[in-house]
Order: structure tokens, then sequence, then C-alpha cells
């Protein structure tokens, strides 16, 4: 009965914690402001001028979004740290987002995956709160929605959706929190990030791999998710042919911790990068509190993965995967 009511008392607490604000449906005060076919001097139809306008110095800048759907890839890249906001009347629901940025970069047109993303952050410091950031090409070849090389950058309640490479984290530290992320191939990528996931919705819209780590040594890379739930994204039909991840290098290290998953996943839960260069011989590939009716009843672990232990899961927390210091500059509101 004391254990019962210990655990009822510390999801209560869990879920207090959860605190984002209702609403976000005015500007504040010396915002830049967006508002799709504006004609009110100042303001800019689009995201992609007003990026362009913010000053190159390092002020604190802050865009503000109104509902809409904008097209145009996004690159930031300035000094001073950035805050965007999109319009919502439920600031701590992604499904609630009004504002929508859209393009249909192809990286081998564009040379690179950072050059075809839709919303490339090259800026630290820098909060985005509900927007949906889609890359609409598709099935066949690379093409990101959201490139991040930025450091100290929170993503909240914010969508992405594509099909290969969707979430290209790969330089700094990340925080995605309370938000949604639609892929196939690959879809969460990089190779020196340092990331952190809670309370995602993670929508399998094909077959692969969620995750493609890239770690090449033995730093401080990590992805770790909390408490995050793997559906099948609409009109799809997924039936064991997704893993939590495949090795892009041979130092991946991604955790998959008190996960519900209802997209039925391979038996296995991770593999190889290939038959022929398998790059699992220094691999961490843990997962601990698996749960959901997707997986199946004969989980068979490949030997270079590992079911943790729960003090062995307890190590894995937001401090191991983004410092000690994270609360500086996380919105800890989309904590839960």
């Amino acid at each position: 009965m004391i254990l019962t009511i210990s655990l009822l008392l510390l999801q209560t607490l869990s879920v207090c914690a959860l605190s984002p604000p209702g609403s976000r449906t005015t500007p504040p005060s010396g915002a830049y402001i967006v508002r799709t076919g504006t004609t009110v001097s100042g303001e800019f139809k689009n995201l992609v001028s007003a990026v362009a306008a913010l000053p190159a110095d390092s002020s604190p800048q802050t865009i503000f979004i109104y509902p809409g759907t904008y097209t145009g890839q996004v690159l930031l890249q300035r000094s001073g740290p950035v805050t965007i906001y999109g319009y919502t009347t439920n600031a701590g629901s992604q499904a609630a987002n009004q504002v929508t940025l859209t393009a249909a970069g192809n990286a081998t047109a564009a040379g690179s995956d950072d050059a075809s993303g839709t919303l490339r952050i090259h800026t630290n410091n820098v909060k985005v709160y509900n927007i949906n950031v889609k890359n609409s090409v598709g099935p066949g070849v690379q093409a990101i929605a959201l490139s991040n090389y930025g450091d100290m950058v929170g993503l909240y309640a914010c969508g992405f959706y594509g099909y290969q490479d969707t979430v290209y984290t790969n330089q700094g530290r990340h925080a995605f929190l309370q938000g949604y992320i639609a892929g196939a191939v690959d879809f969460i990528f990089g190779k020196l990030s340092q990331a952190y996931f809670e309370g995602n919705t993670i929508a399998i819209a094909g077959s692969g791999a969620i995750t493609a780590n890239g770690r090449s040594a033995d730093d401080a890379g990590i992805y770790l998710f909390d408490r995050n739930t793997i559906a099948t994204a609409p009109s799809v039909s997924v039936n064991g042919n997704y893993f939590f991840g495949r090795p892009w290098r041979d130092y991946a290290r991604v955790i998959f911790k008190n996960t519900v998953v209802t997209a039925p996943i391979n038996a296995a839960l991770w593999e190889r990068w290939s038959s022929a260069t398998p790059m699992t011989d220094h691999v961490t590939y843990d997962d601990y509190n698996t749960t959901g009716s997707g997986v199946p009843n004969n989980v068979q672990r490949p030997s270079f993965a590992t079911l943790l232990t729960a003090s062995q899961a307890a190590t894995f927390t937001i401090a191991t995967s983004l410092g000690s210091d994270y609360a500086n500059w996380v919105d800890t509101s989309y904590l839960f």
C-alpha cells in the first residue's frame, strides 16, 4: 500500500510539473511580426523575410507568427539569441498548432543534408514554440525538415514532418519537448549533438529506423528519449518493419526509456547499419520499460543491445544528455 501511494504521488508530481502557458495569441512587445498577406508597415508576409531583417548583432530578438502556412527555406544564423512563437490557443499542445512552415528541399540537389532543410538553425540559444515544420519531398531522397547546428536550442510543442532524415540534430545541445516527429528512414539523425526528447509523439510513416546516430568516438554525444509515444502516422500500415535505431557510426549512443509503443515494432527493436558494415562494435543501444500494444511478445534484442535495469535507467537523465546547467536554457515548464 505504501509503495502504491508513493507511485501515485510521483505520478501526480510529474503531471503537475508540466505547466506551459494556456495560449499565446498576441505578440510580445518589440517582436517582429509575421502575418500572411499583411499590408501593415513593419510586418512581414513570411518568416524568411522576418529572419533576414533581424539585426546582425548579439541582441536577443523575438519573432511572432500569426496563423497560416508559410513557404520557403529559413536560415537562422546570427550571434544573438532568438525566440520564435507560433500563434496558438493551447501552447502545450502540438496538435493545436496553427502555424506551418513548409518547403521541398532535396539533399541531392541542394548539395548537403543541411542545405535541404526547411528550418536551418545555425544560431545558439534559440527557442521555437508551436510551429509545424515540413519537408514535402516524400520518399526516395534525403529531405530535411529541421537542420540543427545551434547549441542550447529548445523546440517546444513543434511538429516536424518528413520521410527520410526529417530531423537533423547534428551539433550542439537540443531539447525536443511535447512535440511530434514523423518520418520513416533514419528520420532522427546526426553526428555530434546531445539531444533530449520528452513527451513527443514519434510517428512512423514507413519502413526504416527511427534514429541513425552518427557518434564516431567515445564523446558526450547522445540521443536520450524519455516518456515518448511511438505511433503510426495517419494512413500508414506498419507491421514490424521499423526499429528504434541503426548505427550511422560505430559509437552510436541511443537510449529509449518509458516508451509507449502502439505502432507494431520489429521484435529485435534495434538493427545493424547493414550486413556488410554493421558498425555495432561500440554502440550503446539501450531501452527500459518499453510497453504498449505495438511491442511483440517475443522481443529478441540483438547482442549489441541492452535491456536496462531500473537502477541503470535512472542514471540516464536530462542532465546526462544536456548537462547539469540545462535549466539555464531549457523551458522547464514543458518538462514532466
